[in-house]
C-alpha cells in the first residue's frame, strides 16, 4: 500500500524540528512519533528523497534514522527498491511489554522506598488527565500526558535515561496503545491506574505499588486479540 511519505505534508513542507538535536536524531525522533501514533500506518511507504526534502537535510541523517528506526522493527527496507513502514509484531509485543513492565515496577518500588521522592509532576499530569477524561477530542493531549507521567516517575526515580531506552524499545506497544487509547472505558482505565500507582507510592505501600503499576501496563496487551480483529491489516 503506498502513501504520501509524511502523510498530511507535502513533500515541500518543511518539518519543524529542534535545531540542537543532531539531524539524524531529529529526523528518527519525528517519525518515530508520526508512526507509533499511526499518523504514518503500516504500509505506507517512505521516500528517502522526499524526507530528506521535507526536513531540509541531506540524504545521509535520513539513512542513519531509518537503520535506527530498522532495528527497532518500525521499519524494513529492501535493497534498490523501497522502506516501508511495518505492521505491527505480535512476538516482540510481548518482549516490549515485559521489558517496560519490569523496569517500571523497578521504579515504583525504588519511589516507595525513596520517602522525599518528589512527585509533583506525576500528580500534576495525572491532575489535567482526570480533567481529560471525559473529552475525546483532546485525545493527543491525553495520549502525551500519559507518557509524561511514567517518564516523570523515572526522573523522580533518578533514571530519566533509563526512560528514554523505555521509550524507544517499546515502539510496537506504542501503536498497540494508539490502537486502543480512543475507547472511553480505555480512559478512566488509564486514569484509575495512574491513581493507584501514585496513592500506593505515597503510601510506601511497595507491593501496592508493584502490583498496581503491572496491573496498569497488562491493560492494552491483554486486549490484543481484540485489538488484532478490528485492525487486521495493521498486523503481521
Amino acid at each position: 500500500m503506498t502513501r504520501p511519505a509524511l502523510r498530511g505534508a507535502s513533500a515541500s513542507d518543511k518539518i519543524s524540528v529542534n535545531a540542537n538535536v543532531a539531524a539524524s536524531t531529529r529526523v528518527f525522533e519525528e517519525l518515530r512519533a508520526r508512526i507509533v501514533t499511526l499518523k504514518l500506518p503500516p504500509g505506507t511507504i517512505l521516500s528517502r528523497a522526499d524526507l530528506a526534502e521535507a526536513f531540509g537535510v541531506s540524504q545521509s541523517p535520513i539513512r542513519e534514522a531509518i537503520q535506527r528506526l530498522e532495528e527497532i522493527d518500525l521499519v524494513v527496507s529492501y535493497r534498490q527498491s523501497r522502506t516501508e513502514v511495518t505492521r505491527i509484531n505480535c512476538e516482540r509485543l510481548r518482549h516490549e511489554n515485559f521489558l517496560r513492565t519490569g523496569l517500571e515496577c523497578e521504579v515504583v518500588d525504588l519511589l516507595c522506598r525513596t520517602p522525599d521522592a518528589d512527585l509533583t509532576k506525576a500528580l500534576g499530569y495525572l491532575k489535567i488527565q482526570e480533567a481529560l477524561v471525559d473529552e475525546p477530542d483532546q485525545i493527543e493531549l491525553f495520549r502525551e500526558l500519559d507518557e509524561s507521567f511514567h517518564e516523570a516517575l523515572f526522573i523522580a526515580a533518578g533514571h530519566e535515561a533509563v526512560h528514554r531506552l523505555v521509550i524507544e524499545q517499546s515502539s510496537q506497544m506504542a501503536r498497540l496503545r494508539t490502537l486502543d487509547l480512543p475507547r472511553s472505558d480505555k480512559l478512566h482505565s488509564v486514569v484509575a491506574g495512574h491513581r493507584a500507582v501514585v496513592d500506593c507510592i505515597q503510601a510506601q505501600d511497595r507491593q501496592g505499588a508493584t502490583d498496581a503499576m503491572r496491573a496498569h501496563l497488562s491493560g492494552t496487551i491483554g486486549r490484543l486479540p481484540d485489538i488484532m480483529d478490528a485492525n487486521r491489516d495493521y498486523f503481521t
